[in-house]
């Protein structure tokens, strides 16, 4: 739909300022060019990695739980059995509602990526921003995003100015 929807607006645009100028840059190629990309993703693995570690842990513990309720379970009473159960549902119930804690929609992890990673994609978009001004580009095309680009002349990609413009050398 994102595609329908850019390649309407680039014929619109097309159609109307024939004379006008177009570039692109490859956002991948320059966020693997800042250090600090490269820092934040690596402390987002290891965050990931961390909370992967205690959720796996806790899992392991229902398991467990379930397992040895199953074994133990023709030795029990009707209510031992329903205080077991009620036990482990409250676990699962933990593990789940950490689980959304850290890897849900608004969850830890996210929130860490807005706070690491959206200042640097902000810079890269007011860096582009000024290079479309200064060089009265009508559009910037994303070359790492999920526009189809069959051809792409390597003397309108902007990505090395980019770079520049926020203090990077490539």
């Amino acid at each position: 739909m994102k595609r329908i929807i850019m390649l309407v607006a680039f014929l619109v645009v097309a159609g109307v300022t024939m004379a006008q100028k177009y570039a692109f840059v490859d956002t991948e190629y320059i966020l693997e060019n800042i250090p600090s990309y490269t820092a934040a993703q690596e402390q987002l693995d290891q965050i990931s990695k961390q909370y992967q570690k205690e959720l796996e842990t806790i899992h392991g513990e229902v398991e467990k739980m379930y397992k040895d309720f199953q074994a133990e379970s023709v030795l029990l009473s009707e209510d031992m059995k329903r205080k077991r159960e009620d036990v482990i549902i409250t676990k699962e119930k933990e593990y789940k509602a950490l689980q959304r804690k850290y890897f849900g929609p608004d969850g830890d992890l996210f929130k860490k990526r807005q706070g690491l990673i959206k200042p640097i994609q902000d810079d890269i978009f007011n860096a582009v921003q000024e290079l479309a001004n200064e060089g009265s580009y009508a559009v910037i095309f994303d070359k790492a995003g999920g526009l189809s680009m069959l051809y792409t002349n390597p003397k309108f990609d902007l990505s090395d100015q980019v770079l520049q413009k926020l203090g990077y050398k490539n």
